[in-house]
């Protein structure tokens, strides 16, 4: 070996401690994304990925909802439209009428007291023009007399049935005591010199429409009849000049 050829190259001490650091320092290589660079890549953050879940709309369960709740409606309302025709078309329904037909006046006289006594007997006709219904009137109806905004008398009608195409004649008894004082005296004087004594009757009449044997409910059937007779003399026949009725029902 030709030691004499070697060429010696003198070494520095200081690059040769760094070659040693460098060495250790890159006793694990790390792959970067960054082009291959050995430098580590910028700060990162893996965003998780959701897979979210689409709610299924629930406008069309609700619009087939109330298309269904409004086919039934209209369907019921056909059907109760029906039911109100073939009964109109079967039973024919004709409201009652009635009618003060007379009166008499029994007892009418004053007190020392200034008490009004007073007696009548009042002719009601009722007609039921329905070919298929029946009324038949309860135990509790009213009827009273006044005159002036004062009653004289009350009493009740009689509890019967009416049938089908049928007029009844009720003869109702009406009695009272009422204060006579100098005020309806002087209206009452007024009135017997002209011939003409304005009355009211009030008829107060719960009643049950009964379709064949099957029974409605009850209503109350109210009539007000504003009439003028000739005179209220007791025991002397009784004139009535005009009348005039108004006729409403209520449950």
């Amino acid at each position: 070996m030709d030691y004499h050829n070697q060429k010696v190259y003198p070494m520095d001490s200081g690059n040769t401690a760094m070659n040693n650091e460098n060495l250790n320092a890159t006793k694990y290589a790390m792959l970067s994304e960054n082009g291959g660079s050995l430098r580590p890549p910028p700060y990162r953050r893996n965003i998780p990925q959701y897979h979210s879940m689409i709610p299924k709309k629930k406008g069309g369960s609700c619009f087939k909802c109330i298309c269904c709740c409004f086919c039934f409606l209209l369907i019921l309302i056909l059907i109760l439209l029906s039911v109100a025709l073939l009964f109109y078309h079967f039973y024919k329904p004709k409201v009652p009428s009635y009618k003060v037909q007379g009166m008499e006046v029994s007892t009418f006289k004053v007190d020392r007291d200034l008490s009004l006594y007073t007696e009548f007997v009042v002719n009601v006709r009722a007609e039921n023009p329905n070919e298929n219904i029946g009324i038949n009137y309860g135990k509790d109806s009213s009827v009273a007399v006044s005159y002036s905004g004062t009653k004289l008398s009350s009493g009740k009608l009689p509890t019967f049935h009416q049938g089908h195409k049928n007029t009844t004649l009720m003869k109702v008894v009406l009695s009272g005591k009422s204060e006579f004082g100098s005020g309806l005296q002087e209206a009452l004087m007024d009135n017997r010199r002209t011939g003409r004594i304005p009355l009211l009757i009030m008829v107060k009449a719960p009643v049950i429409v009964m379709l064949g044997e099957y029974a409605m409910r009850e209503i109350v059937v109210l009539v007000n009849c504003s009439i003028v007779v000739d005179n209220l003399s007791p025991n002397k026949k009784i004139g009535i000049l005009s009348s005039n009725y108004n006729v409403s029902a209520s449950l």
